[in-house]
């Protein structure tokens, strides 16, 4: 609640984007309704903001790599009628998804961010592990191997975007280590709100405005707030 009243009385979006297509990806549970304030941020900050169009987010149907083929396809012809590559914004369960589309096609994403994705403690007894062994189903195929698959980060620019208030999932599963193209970024926000918190939404826009081939991870927390 309280982040979504932070949203009502926040500033508005500035026109920071290139107009390149941005998917959103809901959490467990989750459809356009709960993205829908994300998407309306990133369309009036400059992107051409869509839905996952998968309805509500139940957790993969059937086996995960051929039920990924179908988002997959979608990036793919995003990117063939916009002639740009799309990004991905994937929060909770729908950030892996995105990590994993991105994986998958490399060719056609731009970059990826996620918000309070435990991509790196699926398996482990945080608050959420037994909902995020949806992925697979039944909790007994989601293997070692799996698991270290998840764990890989994109080929692409990617975000990793974690509270330490999250409240649902372990913050220390959302890190992602740093590199020239891929980057951690802590923020102050539950993980229900992470949709509508003001401080979020500036940053996901942020770095989806990084330009094509010239992305560069975010400055340290002390430096970035007069940036955004």
């Amino acid at each position: 609640m309280f982040d979504f009243m932070a949203a009502r009385m926040g500033v508005g979006a500035t026109k920071v984007g290139d107009g390149h297509p941005v998917v959103v990806y809901p959490g467990l549970a989750g459809g356009a309704m709960t993205t829908l304030h994300l998407r309306r941020f990133l369309t009036n900050s400059g992107f051409t903001a869509r839905d996952w169009e998968g309805g509500v987010n139940t957790g993969p149907d059937g086996h995960l790599d051929d039920w990924l083929a179908g988002l997959e396809q979608r990036i793919r012809d995003l990117h063939g009628e916009h002639g740009r590559k799309v990004s991905l914004v994937g929060w909770s369960l729908g950030g892996v998804y995105a990590r994993e589309i991105a994986k998958r096609c490399p060719d056609s994403v731009r970059q990826v961010v996620t918000l309070g994705t435990p991509f790196a403690s699926l398996g482990s007894a945080n608050h959420a592990g037994t909902v995020y062994k949806l992925i697979k189903r039944d909790a007994d195929q989601l293997t070692p191997e799996l698991q270290a698959r998840l764990c890989q980060c994109p080929p692409v620019p990617t975000t990793s975007i974690y509270s330490k208030t999250d409240g649902i999932v372990s913050w220390q599963g959302c890190i992602e280590k740093r590199t020239e193209r891929s980057e951690s970024v802590e923020v102050h926000a539950s993980h229900l709100g992470m949709g509508t918190n003001p401080e979020v939404l500036r940053i996901v826009a942020n770095r989806l405005a990084q330009p094509e081939g010239g992305w560069r991870p975010m400055p340290p927390s002390g430096q970035r707030r007069s940036r955004l």
